[in-house]
């Protein structure tokens, strides 16, 4: 038996029917129906599959993403879930072109938020901690698919002090005027982070941006309240 079918066997043994029915439907309900679900916490599903793979051999780059696509093709989340946990647990054996390769499909397989953030932090982030994916991720901030756009602004989620300010920068003034809800959330959780970093950067941001966004105005005065750098023109702009 392949790598691949191996891996995905094993994760569908391990989370076929473990699930509670009724915690299924009210998470189907709470996603908007993207998918049915088989009823596990991420808390059990996680564990499941920690003992599932614990013996699971480290894949190539490739291995790793057709198991994810394979993942991604069935029916339930909890398994469009395991994929990001599998590319969690393998990103190191991701190449450099991974994110071109893979992370386009497996973001835009069913994308919802859920799985989109999912693989955000499983793959997109620490991928581009290691390799140059500048260009990935230009294309996708300029794909107009929002799913695409949103993994592009977050994509140094995490970062910390590594983050590079200006690139995020640029991505959240290139999409400020999108009021798609996920788009916009992005772009506040973006300068929110920043605001860790460099809240006077952020300040500066809003000032040069004064047509209203106001979910992402409201995510960064987050963070500039947790910096006591919130002027009272965003508090005003915040309640607009």
């Amino acid at each position: 038996m392949s790598w691949v079918d191996d891996t995905v066997d094993r994760a569908v043994t391990a989370l076929d029917g473990r699930g509670d029915p009724e915690r299924a439907d009210g998470a189907e309900r709470y996603m908007k129906h993207i998918a049915p679900f088989i009823g596990l916490t991420a808390g059990e599903r996680r564990s499941l599959l920690r003992e599932a793979w614990r013996d699971v051999s480290a894949p190539t780059s490739d291995q790793l993403g057709e198991a994810g696509m394979r993942l991604m093709g069935l029916d339930e989340r909890e398994y469009h879930y395991a994929a990001a946990d599998l590319a969690d647990r393998f990103v190191r054996h991701a190449d450099a072109e991974f994110l071109d390769r893979w992370g386009e499909r497996l973001l835009t397989t069913t994308p919802w938020w859920d799985t989109v953030d999912g693989f955000g932090s499983s793959i997109v982030s620490p991928l581009g901690r290691r390799f140059d994916v500048t260009a990935t991720i230009d294309r996708w901030s300029e794909s107009g698919d929002i799913w695409l756009i949103r993994a592009a602004i977050q994509h140094q989620r995490g970062w910390r002090d590594d983050t590079d300010i200006v690139p995020v920068l640029e991505l959240c003034d290139r999409h400020w005027s999108n009021r798609e809800f996920f788009v916009a959330k992005a772009i506040g959780w973006a300068l929110r982070d920043l605001t860790r970093l460099d809240p006077a950067a952020v300040r500066s941001f809003l000032a040069a941006h004064p047509e209203p966004n106001r979910v992402a105005v409201r995510e960064a005065e987050r963070g500039l309240s947790r910096a006591g750098q919130v002027s009272e023109v965003l508090r005003v702009r915040c309640r607009r």
